[in-house]
């Protein structure tokens, strides 16, 4: 059997650690089914786990992760969509309250974008698929003066911003949001310094969270 070890590995200290501490909880969830309040739609990067990041137990996120954490407009057109599917799931059947849309510093979706990277395969998959960046690209504008990683920054951030659009062109979505009953997030994680930023639509930037025991403060974008 060539089932990588590392898994293996990984699920006997699993077995003998967490899953020893949480089996009621583990056992409540298969015999209740999951109720989680929240959805994350992350980037597919091995370094941005959503369970890791906000320190999530079993069944406490519902977690949709993509290259570049985006979602396609509303596009009922009989198409297999897989983000699409998810996203009816969580608010329809699960009835979340709150969706975060959770960008990341040196996204390699968003930096083929900005370098317009030849196509990895005919299919180029990932060429169409961030072509999504569209509105987030329009909305930064040109480069400019700007360092590429300023400008990258920027686009990350933004694509997360311009995600919540996307999510808003969902009839069942628009109509939760507006009655209260559903709200919408855009956050961004620092990779290399662990840092989470929240978007603030009044403010209409980014503000970083401070950890509760934190008590230095930290310029907002």
């Amino acid at each position: 059997m060539d089932f990588p070890q590392r898994l293996i590995d990984g699920y006997g200290a699993f077995a003998g650690g967490r899953l020893k501490a949480e089996q009621d909880r583990f056992r409540e969830l298969a015999e209740v089914g999951q109720a989680p309040e929240i959805m994350v739609i992350g980037c597919c990067d091995s370094r941005v786990a959503p369970e890791a990041i906000f320190d999530a137990g079993p069944g406490e996120l519902f977690v949709a992760r993509n290259i570049a954490n985006l979602v396609p407009p509303y596009t009922p057109d009989g198409a297999q969509r897989a983000v699409s599917a998810a996203l009816e799931f969580a608010v329809q059947a699960l009835k979340v309250k709150h969706i975060v849309v959770l960008a990341h510093a040196q996204c390699g979706g968003i930096r083929a974008f900005a370098e317009e990277a030849a196509p990895l395969s005919p299919g180029d998959f990932i060429g169409r698929w961030i072509e999504l960046l569209g509105p987030a690209a329009k909305a930064v504008g040109p480069r400019g003066d700007r360092s590429m990683t300023e400008y990258l920054t920027a686009l990350e951030q933004q694509a997360a911003v311009s995600t919540l659009d996307n999510l808003m062109t969902f009839p069942c979505i628009k109509i939760l949001v507006e009655r209260g009953k559903l709200h919408l997030h855009a956050a961004y994680f620092g990779v290399a310094t662990g840092d989470l930023w929240v978007h603030d639509p009044a403010q209409k930037k980014y503000v970083r969270v401070m950890p509760a025991k934190a008590a230095l403060k930290s310029p907002a974008f």
